[in-house]
Formats: C-alpha cells, sequence, structure tokens
C-alpha cells in the first residue's frame, strides 16, 4: 500500500483566457498541438487517447496516434474489427483526449466519427513503412491468439509472399474521422483554479464557454 496524498505539483506555465484564445477551436488545437510538437518534454504530441463505449456499459480507452486534422475534424487509422472499430460502428462516437504533462495542458474532444473514403486510406496506408503494412495485414486485432509464435509465423509467410510486391491495404483496415461537437481545452494553474474553456458546436457556429475547475 502506497498513501498517494502529498503527491501534488503547482501548475504556473501558462494560464488560458477568453481575451486570447482564438474563435474556432481547430485554430487553437493547431496552436497548443504545435507548441507541444516542438516541446522537448513531448515524446509524442499527436498521441492520443480514444475512448468508446462497449457493450457492457462500460468506457475503453486505449492509447492512438493522431495522423490528420483539419476544420473537418481529427483523423487516425484501426482495424474496422477491433473492439475500437466494432464500438465505432455501434455508436458512431468517441472521445478523444490529449494530454502534454510538460505544458500543463489536456483538451478532450466529443465527436461523431465515421469512415473516409477508400483511397484515402489507400494512399495513407501505403505511405507506411512495409513492416507496418505487413503488421497490419497479420493482426486480427483484438481477437484471442494462442501465442506470440502464431504472429511472428504468420508475418514470415507473408514477408515472402509480399517480397517483390506491394501489399494490399486490408479491406477491414482504414481510418476515421473524428467530427467534433465540443472541444475543452485544460490549462493548469495555481492552486488547483485550473482554466477549462469549453466549444460547443451550435448548428455551425462554435459557443465558447467557461467552466469552473
Amino acid at each position: 500500500m502506497e498513501n498517494l496524498h502529498d503527491k501534488r505539483k503547482i501548475y504556473e506555465k501558462s494560464q488560458l483566457i477568453e481575451t486570447e484564445i482564438k474563435e474556432n477551436p481547430i485554430e487553437q488545437f493547431r496552436d497548443w498541438f504545435l507548441d507541444a510538437s516542438e516541446n522537448p518534454s513531448v515524446s509524442e504530441a499527436n498521441a492520443m487517447a480514444v475512448s468508446t463505449l462497449e457493450e457492457d456499459g462500460c468506457p475503453r480507452t486505449r492509447m492512438v496516434l493522431l495522423k490528420e486534422y483539419t476544420y473537418e475534424g481529427f483523423i487516425f487509422y484501426t482495424n474496422y474489427d477491433s473492439r475500437k472499430g466494432k464500438a465505432i460502428e455501434k455508436t458512431h462516437k468517441a472521445c478523444l483526449h490529449f494530454f502534454w504533462p510538460g505544458l500543463e495542458r489536456q483538451i478532450i474532444i466529443k465527436a461523431n466519427l465515421e469512415k473516409i473514403a477508400e483511397n484515402l486510406s489507400d494512399g495513407y496506408f501505403h505511405s507506411r513503412p512495409k513492416g507496418s503494412q505487413l503488421g497490419a495485414a497479420v493482426s486480427p486485432q483484438s481477437q484471442e491468439i494462442p501465442n506470440r509464435m502464431f504472429l511472428e509465423e504468420k508475418l514470415k509467410v507473408l514477408e515472402q509472399e509480399y517480397e517483390n510486391k506491394e501489399v494490399p491495404r486490408p479491406e477491414n483496415w482504414g481510418g476515421y474521422i473524428a467530427k467534433p461537437y465540443e472541444i475543452e481545452f485544460w490549462q493548469g494553474r495555481p492552486n488547483r483554479l485550473h482554466d477549462r474553456i469549453i466549444y460547443t458546436l451550435d448548428n455551425f457556429d462554435w459557443k465558447i464557454s467557461r467552466l469552473a475547475p
């Protein structure tokens, strides 16, 4: 047993005030993402937690890499038959979460999800290292397998099969775009009076509000 009551940090690196933020949350995200990308304390600025709702009513969270963002939304790739993919296809919703401790910042994004066009998934798939392409083809993601050797043997077979050929993108692997309808920006502040600014989509306009910490 370990008592963690005294493990505290003082947050004092920055602030988040209404007069300095962007009117569009994607532009605010871009500014914070660039800060994180350039900060040596952040190893993977595009690493995000993706939470989906499982059939038993319990959320499930895993780390995923953001691969692109536009004014329309946030794009990542996965196996459509994975637990993540199945949950998304059932609810078409997910929550994305970025946490950059070195900047004392986090972003929470609630979004509707849909598959991107197949040609876009093809383009990204074939831009990946060949080993990653083969890994996507080999893994029956989220399914129970007998052991590690099962994957390694399948990989050897595919390495030989596609030694001098292009690896086709598996039909059950591709991208999702998360179209946000709520984005919260959190900036750590002293005395636990953190700044929380939330953007809520109202028809086609973004409403900006401040939440109590």
